[in-house]
């Protein structure tokens, strides 16, 4: 019989995922390469340090500084680019196209930045570019879009895409501690990082959404092009009105399709979502997200978004796709071709206008507490066109201030954004509005 043939591995970073990656595939090689019908050799790693002690044990020999050096190495066939950020990943994954060679990532923020190019460099040069991990760690989203779901168009895609988020929210929900306190708890135990910013005012998230409307619709949309918008100003209060409302509040990032108009919305936010809705109950650091598809309805999906064993799964999953193309040939689709069977009329799809991306909205005032206010109030939403459907007002901590919450009947973006803006201005407002939406996604 002729021996199986040696596929080498590069693994270009060696932090907690690629440290995770080491030790899952040296773990479970003889297993997968039985399953492939190969040799599988973890051929060498670039680090940014060779004597940092790291929890796996790996051959000095297999190290080294230069990472540019492994993406073209000619003796490599499959490139991890595990190194994070948009400067040196960048680099080493165009230098490792450009050979042809097939690249695993798991950097969101650098297919958020800089995929266009990525994917034309892949074509060009017969290179692959292959990137489960970078969305929702364990759970393997990109590969439901992109093959199991292949015959759908998606009018709405919505979910979880932030454990830190989801995390901080489920423990005010459910110990009815502060933001701030739960937070510094996060911090502590590694679920957020010292600048937390980039999780809880929903950038994270909105790189998440920008590929997965990709997948799903071929189309690049910018964060610039998006509402993102964090949970810093939850309190107590939103999540016991919401609570008696019937609802939780979740970061979402939500993706809508209008296949009537042929216009793509993306949006990333704190939602009041029905408790009866799955993903209302998913708690804690795990991810959740739904897929509704005009041909199989709604598809849920639930798991690890985060953390060295989630995403090593997900790398080590693209590695035995990689495995399979150098083996047999069969080819990956790109984004874009599958994009192309859900054109309209072969037009490339537009951004939605605020004015037709719609919905119910929960909003806080803090007024002052005096007569007239509420109708002060009442007269600017009229006067924008929006109109209340509940008012609840309850005490503050400030003795001549109340809290006055309202929810709305259907109304459109440009409508609320202007709501919004004039109800700042009125004297009798004491801080700015805290607007939510309301969930109640047609699926």
């Amino acid at each position: 019989m002729s021996k199986p043939p040696i596929i080498n591995i590069g693994l270009c970073g060696l932090g907690t995922v690629g440290q995770g990656v080491w030790k899952h595939l040296s773990r479970s090689r003889g297993e997968l390469e039985s399953r492939l019908g190969v040799r599988l050799v973890l051929h060498r790693a670039a680090v940014r340090d060779l004597k940092k002690a790291r929890a796996v044990k790996i051959p000095a020999g297999r190290l080294t500084t230069d990472a540019l050096a492994v993406a073209t190495d000619p003796s490599v066939h499959i490139v991890c680019e595990l190194i994070g950020g948009t400067g040196l990943a960048r680099e080493v994954t165009l230098a490792a196209l450009r050979q042809g060679k097939i690249v695993v990532s798991a950097n969101k923020a650098l297919l958020c930045g800089h995929g266009a190019e990525i994917f034309s460099t892949a074509r060009r040069h017969g290179g692959h570019f292959l990137f489960e991990a970078s969305v929702a760690g364990g759970i393997p989203i990109i590969k439901a879009l992109r093959e199991g779901l292949v015959a759908n168009r998606f009018k709405l895609i919505y979910g979880i895409l932030n454990g830190t988020c989801n995390y901080i929210l489920t423990r005010m929900a459910q110990e009815g501690a502060s933001y701030a306190d739960i937070l510094a708890d996060a911090k502590r135990l590694g679920y957020a990082e010292t600048d937390e910013s980039l999780d809880v005012e929903g950038w994270d998230a909105a790189h998440k959404a920008a590929i997965l409307a990709y997948l799903a619709h071929g189309a690049w949309v910018r964060t610039g092009q998006m509402i993102v918008e964090g949970i810093e100003r939850i309190t107590q209060a939103d999540l016991r009105t919401a609570a008696q409302l019937g609802y939780g509040i979740k970061l979402l990032a939500v993706i809508t399709r209008d296949f009537k108009e042929n216009e793509l919305f993306v949006r990333v936010h704190p939602t009041l979502l029905p408790r009866e809705r799955v993903l209302a109950n998913v708690n804690g650091v795990f991810n959740g997200i739904s897929v509704t598809g005009d041909v199989v309805g709604t598809t849920t999906y639930i798991g690890r978004g985060a953390g060295q064993d989630a995403t090593a799964s997900a790398v080590i999953s693209d590695i035995a796709d990689a495995v399979t193309l150098l083996t047999t040939g069969k080819a990956v689709a790109l984004p874009e071709e599958a994009a192309a069977l859900h054109a309209r009329g072969g037009k490339r799809v537009r951004l939605a206008p605020l004015e037709r991306v719609r919905g119910r909205h929960y909003l806080r005032l803090t007024v002052r507490d005096r007569p007239g206010v509420l109708a002060q109030v009442a007269t600017v939403t009229a006067r924008h066109g929006v109109s209340i459907a509940s008012v609840n007002q309850t005490a503050t901590d400030r003795r001549d201030a109340a809290s006055l919450i309202l929810t709305t009947h259907q109304s459109d973006e440009r409508a609320i954004r202007a709501t919004i803006a004039s109800l700042a201005k009125l004297k009798s407002v004491l801080e700015k509005p805290l607007l939510l939406r309301i969930g109640d996604f047609a699926e």
